[in-house]
């Protein structure tokens, strides 16, 4: 259940700075699959990365998790 509720987070922050999946993953320095499967649910980022996505987005972890 965590997993689809970040999944979603993390698909409304990238749409919302029209972003792609390919940026994402490119600044990530992961692939798009992987990415995808953040999105979708499949997998759980790991903390690194978490951590990058919130800077990215200039939000708080708190924000990134909870909302």
């Amino acid at each position: 259940m965590i997993n689809l509720q970040l999944g979603q987070r993390l698909r409304e922050l990238r749409k919302h700075h029209h972003y792609t999946q390919e940026y994402i993953s490119s600044l990530l320095n992961i692939e798009r699959p992987a990415y995808s499967n953040y999105e979708c649910g499949k997998r759980t980022p790991p903390l690194e990365l978490i951590i990058q996505l919130a800077d990215l987005y200039q939000i708080s972890l708190e924000d990134l998790l909870c909302n």
